[in-house]
C-alpha cells in the first residue's frame, strides 16, 4: 500500500500554467491585458458594491434621521404577569428566568415592568423595577431585590 501511495501523481493535463496578463505584446495578453481600450472596465478591477452606474446611490437618496447609540445597554424587559408561572416562595433571578425561556441571548440588564397581575409571594432579583411592578410584587407579599444590593450582601457574608 505504501509503495503505491508514494507514486501517486496528477494525471497528465490536470493542471495548466496560470495566464500572466500584461507581460508584453508577444504574450498575446500584453498592453491592455485583455481588458479592451479605455472605459471603466479597463480602469478598475471591480466596482464598489454600492455603485449604481452613475445614478445617485440609494444611501444618498434616502433621508437620514437620528442616530444609533453603539454602546447602548441591552435590557431584557419582563412583565410581572410573566412571573406568575413561578411557584410561590421561589427565588427568581437571571438563571431562573433563562431556564423558563423568559430571557434569551446576551443581555446587560434585566428590568421588571408592571404589566399583568401577580398573586404569588416570590423574591425577584433584577437590575431595576418599575414603580408599578414594585407595588404589585409588594402587594402579593413578595420582595423586589436589586442586583447591586444582592451582590453587596453576598460580598459581606
Amino acid at each position: 500500500m505504501a509503495d503505491t501511495l508514494s507514486k501517486l501523481a496528477k494525471p497528465e493535463g490536470a493542471t495548466e500554467k496560470k495566464l500572466r496578463k500584461g507581460r508584453g505584446v508577444g504574450s498575446g495578453l500584453g498592453k491592455t491585458a485583455g481588458r479592451g481600450q479605455k472605459g471603466q472596465y479597463a480602469r478598475r478591477a471591480t466596482f464598489k458594491p454600492s455603485f449604481e452606474g452613475g445614478q445617485t446611490p440609494l444611501a444618498r437618496r434616502l433621508p437620514k434621521r437620528g442616530f444609533t447609540k453603539h454602546n447602548q445597554a441591552v435590557v431584557a424587559e419582563i412583565n410581572v404577569g410573566q412571573l406568575e408561572s413561578f411557584d410561590a416562595g421561589a427565588n427568581v433571578d437571571e438563571r431562573a428566568l433563562r431556564d423558563r425561556g423568559l430571557v434569551k441571548g446576551q443581555i446587560d440588564r434585566i428590568k421588571i415592568l408592571g404589566n399583568g397581575e401577580l398573586t404569588k409571594k416570590i423574591t425577584i432579583t433584577a437590575h431595576s423595577f418599575s414603580k408599578s411592578a414594585q407595588e404589585k410584587i409588594a402587594k402579593a407579599g413578595g420582595k423586589a431585590v436589586l442586583v447591586a444590593t444582592a451582590q453587596a450582601a453576598a460580598a459581606s457574608e
